[in-house]
């Protein structure tokens, strides 16, 4: 009785495993998955977790990588605008967003056949692009004048543009030039046209230098002459200040000359010995002559 028992509790069990395979199945974090129903996508699924089907043949169940894909083009040659062969080499990465348009544009869902039309698209693209822009915004020597940018935008749009119009159930994740090179017919040229576009910067900034010498130089003059035009006017006021100081006491002067005269050098010696200081002076020159009279028996203090 108890291998019975055994017996169909393994039995119970398996006949569930069974069933889970045939009725569940998973969705990892990294998959996406497509469900058709008589091999016509029905469902499509990206978030991870465990989903219920119909056995087969009724559904199955397509799992796909939904992680990014990259890859590089060739480096291939293309014409620019002004009629320059430049090579080009792109990076991308791809991943598939929509897995239910993605299983039936490829045979069975193939990330090669895709990949393959992506990169039919890419060289058409590329080619356009680049054949709308002159070879200074590829190689200049004013790194301000490069669009690199702006050319890997456009080519990822082209490429955006073409996938959503044929429902691929894909898009661009990144794209961006990885190599550029230029043939050896064209390498003088370019060569010659970097070192006549580096002159003219050079002629440019010693224009600049120049100009802001000018600059200086004008501010400079113009300082220099209202330095001197303010000093022009201090000595004309105080020589004024001075003519009137003279003119006021004049007709002292001319009363008593000798007494103004002994009161001029007076106060000059007061100027020369408002400090504590020692003065070596000729008793000859005034106003120190007037210690020539001073008495010899005087009381010294």
């Amino acid at each position: 009785m108890k291998r019975n028992a055994m017996t169909l509790v393994i039995g119970a069990v398996l006949i569930v495993i069974f069933a889970l395979l045939l009725f569940v199945f998973q969705v990892r974090q990294s998959e996406v998955a497509v469900v058709t129903t008589f091999g016509k996508p029905t469902r499509n699924l990206t978030e991870p977790g465990a989903y219920c089907k119909w056995p087969w043949p009724v559904e199955k169940v397509y799992k796909f990588d939904q992680r990014v894909q990259n890859f590089e083009d060739r480096f291939s040659q293309n014409l620019t605008a002004d009629n320059n062969n430049l090579l080009v080499m792109v990076y991308v990465g791809w991943k598939i967003t929509d897995a239910k348009a993605f299983f039936p544009k490829f045979a069975g869902g193939s990330t090669l056949a895709a990949q393959s039309m992506l990169e039919s698209m890419l060289r058409s693209a590329k080619s356009a692009v680049v054949g709308k822009h002159p070879l200074a915004d590829f190689v200049n020597a004013d790194a301000k004048q490069l669009k690199f940018d702006a050319i890997e935008n456009e080519i990822e749009q082209a490429v955006q543009s073409q996938l959503q119009t044929n429902n691929c159930g894909i898009g661009i994740a990144f794209l961006g030039i990885k190599k550029l090179g230029l043939p050896e017919n064209v390498t003088q040229t370019v060569f010659q046209r970097m070192t006549s576009e580096r002159q003219i910067l050079i002629s440019r900034f010693r224009f600049e230098g120049e100009a802001e010498a000018q600059k200086i130089k004008a501010a400079a003059d113009r300082q220099a002459a209202e330095t001197i035009a303010n000093a022009d006017a201090a000595a004309t006021r105080i020589r004024g200040e001075g003519e009137a100081e003279a003119a006021r006491v004049l007709p002292v002067f001319q009363q008593n000359p000798e007494l103004e005269n002994f009161l001029l050098r007076i106060s000059a010696l007061q100027q020369s010995l408002n400090q504590r200081a020692t003065l070596i002076f000729d008793e000859r020159t005034p106003p120190f002559d007037l210690f020539q009279h001073l008495p010899t028996n005087a009381p010294s203090r």
